[in-house]
């Protein structure tokens, strides 16, 4: 098979579509108006600003005045968590999250442990699942807050989100949902899965980097994250970035409406993927559920094999992929992830994120079923503990 380029890191970041770019060039140029003025091309941008909040708030089913643009998902989480902590303070101190989450909750909640506040790290299934008992019986009545993300930036993992908002409704706490991978990928109903807060991020679906939004159900009043002027409704001071958020409803709009059709397609390649390195890979693990993760989400862990060098070979035949989330890509540390689902350190070192997007075809995964393997062997050659483990087996 011929040399080709693959991107399979989708879950990093994607790139903008050409009807996202259109919508979004003319408030670089002509429409460059700022929304908080009163004069013709001010008002341009506001009504632009406006429908787009629309577009987004109809992906969720939320209303367009619940939703609150910030400059990224990881400000929309520290916005959620910190700003519950500060006005919830004196009802209690109590804070659930589970200990899979993204950093931008995780490093919030230690931040905030800094502060005085009792936060309980949820373990998880071997799947990577939040157990729906355990968080019932962390649940006190000191607890202001349970955040959970929808679905696992890592290993795909998607949480029974419904059932958890249902139980955190019954006991009066809020509940915010970390829906950065999610949106555009699985369907969301703030209304019926009984979320109050929930966070979420343009440049996964297509849109920009640089913009984000919370939905903030009506009724919580959270204070402002960060304070100067009037925008987002006295909630968020800043003038707002209108083409990035132009872009963030348009992507939303395009993703949502495309959602069936292209599950279906990314599913069908996910799972020949899964199956072909199951079957041409001895000593691979595959992370997080079979079935019930994201439709484009593959990760596995390759025993004997260090994960760095594994990204770096395939980097060379045209595959981009990771070896995690690429917030802690500067870390050499494992994956609190796979930590968390069980896996020794030697063995989480040596894991493979592979995330797909509208763009993949099938081809994509059969170049990668051919090249994958030979790599892992050269890799496995090259290692000690392979050569050990060899032996050992070759005596019995």
């Amino acid at each position: 098979m011929e040399s080709r380029v693959v991107y399979a890191d989708h879950s990093a970041t994607t790139a903008v579509r050409p009807e996202v770019l259109e919508a979004m060039l003319p408030y670089f140029s002509e429409r460059y108006g700022n929304p908080s003025s009163i004069y013709q091309i001010a008002q341009e941008s506001k009504s632009a600003l406006e429908a787009a909040r629309e577009q987004v708030a109809r992906g969720i089913g939320a209303k367009a005045r619940e939703i609150f643009f910030t400059g990224c998902g990881t400000e929309a989480d520290n916005w959620a968590i910190k700003g519950v902590a500060e006005k919830y303070a004196q009802k209690g101190r109590h804070i659930i999250t589970s200990a899979v989450e993204h950093h931008a909750v995780l490093h919030s909640c230690e931040f905030l442990e800094k502060h005085g506040y009792r936060i309980t790290y949820l373990p998880v299934d071997a799947e990577g699942m939040v157990s729906v008992e355990a968080l019932k019986n962390a649940l006190d009545d000191e607890t202001i807050l349970v955040s959970i993300m929808m679905a696992n930036n890592e290993i795909g993992t998607i949480n029974p989100i419904a059932e958890i908002g249902a139980i955190c409704r019954e006991k009066g706490v809020l509940f915010h949902v970390d829906a950065v991978q999610a949106l555009g990928t699985l369907p969301i109903d703030v209304e019926s899965m009984q979320i109050d807060m929930l966070s979420m991020s343009a440049h996964k679906l297509y849109g920009p980097k640089g913009v984000g939004a919370l939905y903030i159900r009506k009724g919580i009043q959270l204070p402002s994250f960060i304070h100067g002027g009037a925008q987002e409704s006295r909630r968020r001071a800043g003038t707002e970035n209108v083409a990035g958020i132009v872009g963030f409803g348009k992507a939303v709009e395009l993703a949502t409406a495309e959602m069936a059709e292209r599950n279906q397609r990314l599913q069908q390649m996910r799972d020949r993927l899964i199956d072909g390195i199951l079957e041409r890979i001895p000593h691979a693990r595959l992370n997080g559920a079979r079935t019930n993760r994201l439709p484009g989400h593959v990760n596995f862990s390759f025993e004997f094999v260090e994960g760095e060098s594994l990204l770096m070979l395939l980097d060379m035949n045209g595959i981009y992929a990771s070896s995690g989330s690429a917030c802690t890509s500067g870390s050499l540390d494992p994956s609190h992830v796979l930590l968390a689902i069980g896996l020794p350190h030697e063995i989480a070192h040596g894991s493979l994120r592979m995330t797909f997007g509208r763009e993949n075809t099938m081809d994509d995964i059969e170049y990668i079923l051919e090249k994958l393997p030979p790599i892992v062997q050269r890799l496995r050659d090259m290692s000690p503990l392979y050569e050990d483990y060899m032996k050992k087996n070759q005596k019995r």
